[in-house]
């Protein structure tokens, strides 16, 4: 079962400007996840947080049999609980190191590392363009 795909929704919440107001202390619980994970010796803080997650958002699990695909599992339609499952699966799995916030000056997004060498600094192609080319007009102003 992939549950990068439901880390993704975590994703989203945590970048939501206006959530609804029942997940807004979620968004601000996931952003605070986001936040510690960007220390790179703070998985036992990010570990805690989604445990203490987990308990307010348990996961139901339901076998689905949809599309010809056969019989496989699913998360319940709790966006809250899988959003929490999700994530907590791909710290698990590939370590709290792979959660970020986009290194762009003017942005500060949640993403997912999924590159194979953990080098993601950004939350997408279009941050990373606007930094390397703020970079280059830096040092072409400054004569390097």
């Amino acid at each position: 079962m992939d549950l990068t795909s439901y880390a993704e929704w975590a994703v989203r919440l945590a970048n939501d400007p206006d959530p609804p107001p029942e997940l807004r202390r979620l968004r601000d619980e996931l952003a605070a996840v986001f936040d510690t994970a960007g220390d790179r010796d703070a998985a036992t803080v990010v570990a805690e947080r989604l445990n203490a997650l987990l308990v307010r958002y348990p996961v139901r699990p339901q076998l689905s049999d949809h599309d010809g695909t056969g019989w496989h599992l699913h998360l319940a339609e709790d966006s809250a609980a899988s959003a929490v499952m999700g994530l907590a699966a791909v710290v698990a799995e590939f370590g709290a190191d792979r959660l970020g916030r986009c290194r762009e000056p003017h942005c500060g997004r949640a993403f997912i590392d999924t590159s194979s060498n953990r080098s993601r600094r950004y939350c997408s192609s279009r941050c990373a363009s606007r930094a390397n080319v703020a970079a280059f007009r830096a040092r072409r102003r400054n004569g390097s």
